[in-house]
């Protein structure tokens, strides 16, 4: 698992006012929180959090935190970060301190491996879930949960408890849910011009020759 450090500084002041102001200045206003450590309200440069979490492991990195006495040392992975509708830049983020030799909870992507039967007879294969949460010491998450989808044929599905996690990793779910599945895919059927000027001309028939049956009988 990739480890990196991060400065962060204590913000001694909160509120939206304050976090407008460090935003505008170029810093990013955060909280660290957890198990065994009460909320801090810190701040970080946005940018070193971004080279942060470039890597492989994306929000899944290890974290160490320096700059600041109360925090230096501790462990932490990036939670959770709130960007801006528009311009699409982080404004604020959530840090988990984490045990290195506790078993935490982790998403990690599904990576589906080679092509299946069924797609090269013209199926569909619909990912249901893009992520799958996993249980494990935080040095070994992996990177992905690779699953192998060659021999599924049309109509075949995976449920989360046909999925074989790397050793030691456990895969969380209360109830055993759909990951993938293999359909065929609908042919939509294209009508020319042609032919709905010729399906048009036929009612158009039906009901003039209607009309005059009904004259005639009258």
């Amino acid at each position: 698992m990739a480890q990196v450090e991060l400065n962060v500084e204590i913000r001694e002041k909160s509120g939206k006012g304050v976090a407008r102001k460090l935003r505008s200045a170029g810093r990013l206003p955060a909280v660290v929180y957890g198990k065994t450590l009460e909320p801090t309200a810190v701040v970080v440069d946005p940018k070193e959090l971004e080279v942060a979490i470039s890597g492989e492991a994306g929000l899944n990195t290890l974290i160490t935190l320096k700059g600041a006495p109360e925090l230096d040392g501790k462990v932490v992975i990036l939670k959770d970060v709130d960007v801006h509708a528009i311009r699409r830049d982080m404004i604020s983020a959530d840090f988990h301190a984490i045990n290195l030799k506790e078993k935490s909870a982790f998403m990690v992507p599904v990576n589906l491996v080679g092509t299946a039967v069924g797609q090269k007879e013209g199926g569909s294969l619909q990912l249901v879930r893009n992520e799958l949460e996993v249980l494990c010491l935080p040095t070994e998450v992996p990177q992905t949960i690779d699953i192998d989808v060659t021999a599924l044929e049309i109509g075949d599905t995976i449920h989360i408890e046909e999925v074989v996690a790397p050793e030691g990793i456990d895969l969380v779910h209360d109830v055993n849910f759909t990951v993938l599945t293999l359909s065929i895919i609908k042919e939509e059927v294209e009508v020319s011009e042609d032919d709905e000027l010729g399906e048009e001309e036929g009612e158009a028939g039906e009901v003039a020759a209607a009309e005059g049956g009904e004259a005639a009988a009258e």
